[in-house]
């Protein structure tokens, strides 16, 4: 079994001690999103998890603690070149450059994956600026990390009143075809393999592939431990991702993000913020009348025909 943690908050940045509390414990319950009277206790045992994918965009809290965690693992960094108009919550970016150099060196290259993502455009953040900042930005990264992940804008990203008032939209197939040959040009240069997250659009030509961001490969090369790499059917079309289980819940993110898919950090976020303890099963919350908690099934993936060649 694979962890995220996770697609739906910053974990590493607002709750690492909570989810290290959670490896003592031995287990976590998490909340069905679409059916949250239903909660699942989930196995932490070493002897069930292959390995854990970190998502953040500002690890920082979670970086001293990493010798706590027990599993082979690895993070999905977060690094655009937008302003606080568009990301409030996060530090500055050489501040965050730094972080991710730091990350680097405390695990390794193949530990931290780079995310441009999404890619949105907007009066302020034309294709020249962003042609711009990803030349600026993979030299800076350069060597602390092999893989660069990029995604652009959906529909279904909840951009809200604050995306239509800053004029925020997707690229559209002109400026992707100006994006993609000058992006894999530098990421080919700076030590990059250059993929895309979860899009039907096809940049092979510039040497640019379909991306798994929970990736049993990845944990694999980590750990020198073969897996097996199953779909996650529950992910949206053209997700290349291995099943995982994530363990996070949705809107209790802080940093702010006017582009999230998964909670702006609003006061809705605020008020799930302020139920955070950090040694409770439940993330954000506690159990209620009506709850009901059942035992999910967790089997690793090791793949054993493989592992004694």
């Amino acid at each position: 079994m694979i962890v995220s943690a996770s697609r739906r908050t910053d974990i590493p940045c607002y709750y690492s001690r909570w989810f290290i509390n959670r490896i003592k414990a031995g287990s976590v319950w998490v909340r069905n999103p679409f059916h949250p009277r239903q909660i699942s206790e989930i196995s932490l045992s070493p002897q069930v998890v292959d390995g854990v994918v970190f998502w953040s965009k500002n690890p920082a809290p979670l970086l001293p603690l990493l010798g706590q965690v027990p599993y082979p693992f690895y993070f999905q960094f977060t690094l655009t070149p937008y302003g606080r108009d568009l990301e409030p919550g996060l530090p500055e970016k050489r501040q965050l450059i730094d972080l991710f150099w730091q990350l680097s060196r405390a695990t390794s290259p193949k530990q931290v994956v780079w995310r441009y993502d999404p890619i949105l455009i907007s009066p302020t953040y034309t294709v020249a600026y962003h042609l711009r900042s990803f030349d600026a930005m993979a030299r800076r990264l350069a060597g602390a990390a092999d893989s660069c992940v990029i995604s652009f804008l959906d529909s279904y990203q909840k951009t809200g009143r604050a995306g239509r008032d800053l004029g925020l939209r997707a690229p559209n197939r002109a400026e992707i075809e100006q994006l993609a040959p000058a992006f894999s040009e530098t990421a080919a240069a700076c030590g990059f393999a250059l993929s895309t997250c979860c899009e039907s659009v096809d940049l092979s030509q510039w040497g640019i592939s379909h991306g798994r961001c929970v990736d049993a490969g990845r944990l694999a090369a980590i750990s020198g431990i073969p897996l097996r790499h199953l779909p996650d059917r529950g992910q949206r079309p053209g997700c290349g991702c291995c099943e995982s289980v994530d363990v996070g819940v949705y809107d209790s993110c802080l940093n702010g993000c006017r582009y999230c898919y998964a909670g702006g950090g609003g006061q809705s976020a605020l008020r799930r913020y302020e139920r955070y303890d950090e040694y409770s099963p439940l993330l954000c919350s506690s159990l209620a009348p009506g709850d009901q908690v059942a035992k999910r099934e967790a089997v690793s993936l090791v793949d054993d025909q493989l592992r004694f060649f």
